[in-house]
């Protein structure tokens, strides 16, 4: 019987996703200052992994830490004077969109998508920008939540730091991003940015609910 190969979920990398090798999971993490990644021995695996956190698997203890009391009471609790945005993406890359909403009604303010090729980070950074564009444009003094550490490493450079290569099926999808670094670079804006404490506070209201 043929050695089964393994899958590997970088969480934290450039790019993030899961991949086949070693080598492609090698190349997504050289480089990368505390990359988080693991293998995992079925492709079901990985897809669950992927839509968690890699504290959950980090180590030899695959449960889910709880917050202590003290730890809960440190972070707070979310400021429902807000937005939040999140992305989704079927593979990487895959069928991706993202979206933004009212924090406390979970109203949904904008969508993009679905686009035929791009990335969950990808998706990230849009939303961050179309939020950020959306409270500029409606005078809002309302704050930003995302969960996306790396998207908000991208927005501060005002650069989508992606190694997704364009093309036809993803044309739109690099529209999006050259209109969204542009609009950075030519725009301020006094919004806060915050991230949104997932192990605390559960999904972040813009989440689609693919896990």
């Amino acid at each position: 019987m043929a050695k089964k190969g393994k899958f590997y979920v970088v969480w934290f990398g450039n790019p993030t996703g899961i991949f086949r090798s070693w080598k492609e999971c090698k190349h997504a993490i050289d480089g990368v200052k505390g990359a988080q990644y693991k293998s995992f021995l079925t492709l079901s695996e990985a897809k669950i992994a992927y839509n968690k956190e890699f504290n959950d698997y980090k180590g030899k203890n695959t449960k889910k830490k709880k917050l202590s009391s003290t730890e809960l009471a440190k972070i707070g609790t979310p400021n429902l004077y807000s937005i939040s945005v999140d992305a989704a993406s079927s593979g990487n890359p895959g069928i991706m969109e993202y979206r933004g909403v009212d924090t406390q009604t979970k109203m949904q303010l904008f969508h993009q998508g679905p686009f035929q090729q791009g990335t969950n980070n990808v998706g990230e950074f849009l939303a961050l920008v179309h939020g950020l564009a959306f409270l500029k444009k409606q005078k809002s003094d309302r704050i930003l939540y995302t969960d996306s550490r790396i998207a908000m490493g991208w927005l501060k450079k005002k650069t989508c730091n992606t190694k997704l290569k364009e093309g036809a099926k993803n044309k739109a999808v690099f529209e999006l991003i050259l209109r969204a670094e542009n609009w950075l670079k030519n725009n301020s804006y006094k919004t806060t940015v915050v991230k949104w404490e997932t192990k605390a506070w559960g999904e972040i209201p813009a989440d689609f609910g693919r896990k």
